[in-house]
C-alpha cells in the first residue's frame, strides 16, 4: 500500500518527504520492524510505557521507510507529523488491513474478572452452533484451528487488526475478544466494529493505572459507547449490549450506549436468569429462565461466579438466536479454562484448585465459593505481586485469613511482615510445597494468582511419587520430601 494513501486517512499536521512510496506493514516496536515498515512514535504514559521518538534511528536501520511522530524530528526517511500517534495507530491499522472488523462478527467481553472463562464459554456455544471462531485473549489469539499465546491480553492496533485480518481470510463467523479497560484507555481497540459489547462485573482493580473508581468505570464506558449512535434495519447489523444486572455499574453503562440491552442475573430482574442453583464441587446446577425458555443447565465448574459467567456466555448466545438445547449442550461438555478455579487431577484425598485470583474481589469470590461448598478445611496460598499495590496486598491477606483455616503467602517484598494470622514464605515453589505438605484427607487447597499450574503439577506429581514409595505409616507425618 501507499504512504500517500495511508496519509490521506488522517488530519496531518505537517508532511516531510516522498509520499509515493510502498508500505508493507506498520509497527510501534523498533525490535519488531521489518523493511518496508512505517514506524508510529507514541509519546507513551510515564512509567508505563515508553517513548517511541527516541528509537527512530533503530526502526530505520531495522528498515522502516517511513515515520509518524508527534514532535519535530530530523530523519532521512518520509515523516510524518500528527496530532496523536496512538489514534494515527489505529486509523493506519485498520485501513491497512481491511477493516476485517466489519466482515465478522466482534464480541468483546470487558469486565474486572470473569472476561477469559466467558469469553471461552461463548466461543464453545458459538462453535456447538457450528459457527467458525476466534478468539482473542489472556490465553492467546485462536485464528482457525491453530492457538498462538500473546503475552498482552487486549493486543495493540497494528497487531490486533493483523489477527482480524488473518481471521476474515478463514472466513471465521464471529471474534470473542477480551477487551481490558487499560487497552480500552489505550485506544487498542479503536477501529473494531463491534457487534456485541458483554459485561461481566466492576470492582477495586487497576487503581493503580486508573487512579480512582470513577476513572475506571469510565474506561470500560467507552466499549458501549463507542459502538455507534445508529439503527440498522438489517439483522445480521444490530447491536447489543449484556449487562450484569446485579451490578450498578449496568445502569452507567446503559446510559452511554444505544445498542439493544439484554440483562442478565441472580438477584434483580433480568432478561436472562438463574434459579434453584445449586453448587457443588462436582460443579453447577441451574433453572435458566429466559425471554426464549426455560431449561436446565449443568456445567462441571464450581462457584456461583461461574454462574454469573455462564448466564452472561447464555444472554449472549441468544442474541444471536442459538437455540437452547444447543447452549445446554455446550455448557455439559465445556471444560474450564486453565488457572480458573481448576480443579487438579490425581489420586488424592484432597481437592486442590488453582485460580488466577490476582484481585481482592476475585480471591473474595473463589474463596467464599468454596466455603459455600461444606465444612472441608481450606488451605489458601497466594503470591503478593510486583504492582506495589500495598493496599490491594493488605486486603488480599485480610479476605485470605477471614476465609481460610491456614494461609500461605509467598512474597519477596520485605514491607509485608509476618503476621500469626499466615505463614510467610519469599520462594514461590516452597509455599506451594508447603500448602501440599499441610493437607490432610477431605482438604481444600486453594492455590490463586498466575502462572501456578506448572509448578503446581510437578510438586503433585512428586507428591504422589512419593506416596507411592512410603511403606506404612501415616503420609501426613511427614515435614518434607524430595523435589
Amino acid at each position: 500500500m501507499k504512504l500517500k494513501e495511508l496519509v490521506e486517512q488522517l488530519t496531518i499536521v505537517t508532511v516531510q518527504g516522498e509520499l509515493d512510496i510502498e508500505i508493507t506493514g506498520i509497527n510501534m516496536n523498533s525490535q519488531e520492524v521489518r523493511q518496508g515498515d512505517i514506524f508510529v512514535c507514541i509519546s507513551g504514559i510515564p512509567g508505563l510505557q515508553e517513548d517511541r521518538h527516541q528509537y527512530i534511528d533503530n526502526a530505520i536501520e531495522a528498515g522502516a521507510v517511513a515515520l509518524i511522530v508527534e514532535r519535530d524530528v530530523i530523519a532521512n526517511v518520509p515523516t510524518i507529523k500528527v496530532p496523536n500517534a496512538r489514534f494515527a495507530l489505529a486509523v493506519l491499522s485498520t485501513h491497512f488491513y481491511g477493516y476485517p472488523s466489519h466482515h465478522l462478527k466482534l464480541i468483546g467481553v470487558t469486565g474486572t474478572n470473569g472476561k477469559t472463562t466467558t469469553s471461552h464459554m461463548l466461543e464453545s456455544i458459538l462453535a456447538h452452533a457450528s459457527f467458525r471462531t476466534g478468539l482473542m485473549g489472556n490465553i492467546g489469539t485462536k485464528i482457525g484451528n491453530t492457538i498462538r499465546k500473546s503475552n498482552i491480553n487486549t493486543q495493540d492496533p497494528h497487531k490486533l487488526q493483523a489477527n482480524l485480518s488473518k481471521m476474515k481470510e478463514c472466513l471465521t463467523d464471529y471474534c470473542v475478544m477480551e477487551v481490558t479497560s487499560q487497552g480500552l484507555h489505550m485506544g487498542r481497540v479503536m477501529g473494531c466494529d463491534f457487534r456485541t459489547a458483554v459485561f461481566t462485573n466492576l470492582t477495586g482493580d487497576h487503581l493503580d493505572y486508573h487512579g480512582t473508581m470513577d476513572n475506571y468505570l469510565m474506561a470500560k464506558g467507552t466499549l458501549f459507547a463507542r459502538m455507534g449512535n445508529s439503527f440498522l434495519p438489517e439483522p445480521a447489523k444490530h447491536k447489543f449490549a449484556i449487562l450484569n444486572a446485579d451490578d450498578p455499574a449496568s445502569e452507567v453503562f446503559q446510559s452511554l450506549t444505544t445498542a439493544q440491552v439484554i440483562t442478565y442475573g441472580m438477584n434483580q430482574p433480568a432478561d436472562v436468569m438463574a434459579e434453584d442453583i445449586q453448587l457443588t464441587t462436582k460443579g453447577i446446577k441451574f433453572r435458566l429462565v429466559s425471554f426464549a425458555g426455560t431449561i436446565t443447565i449443568e456445567c462441571r465448574m464450581v462457584g456461583a461466579f461461574n454462574v454469573y459467567n455462564a448466564l452472561a456466555a447464555i444472554a449472549t448466545a441468544l442474541a444471536e438466536q442459538i437455540p437452547l438445547h444447543v447452549i445446554q449442550q455446550a455448557l455439559s461438555e465445556f471444560i474450564n479454562v486453565t488457572g480458573r478455579m481448576e480443579m487438579m487431577e490425581g489420586e488424592r484425598d484432597f481437592l486442590v484448585i488453582v485460580d488466577y485470583a490476582h484481585s481482592p474481589d476475585a480471591l473474595e469470590n473463589a474463596l467464599s465459593t468454596l466455603r459455600e461448598l461444606g465444612d472441608q478445611r481450606i488451605i489458601t496460598v497466594f503470591s503478593c505481586g510486583e504492582d506495589g499495590d500495598d493496599t490491594k496486598h493488605s486486603q488480599m491477606r485480610d479476605i485470605a485469613t477471614k476465609h481460610s483455616n491456614v494461609v500461605i503467602v509467598s512474597t519477596e517484598h520485605s514491607s509485608i511482615e509476618s503476621n500469626n494470622t499466615y505463614e510467610l514464605i519469599a520462594d514461590q515453589k516452597q509455599a506451594l510445597t508447603r500448602a501440599i505438605e499441610l493437607a490432610t484427607p477431605g482438604d481444600i487447597v486453594f492455590i490463586a494468582g498466575k502462572d501456578h499450574k506448572i509448578e503446581v503439577q510437578q510438586i503433585l506429581k512428586d507428591y504422589k511419587d512419593h506416596r507411592r514409595e512410603e511403606e506404612g505409616g501415616n503420609v501426613y507425618a511427614r515435614t518434607c520430601w524430595p523435589l
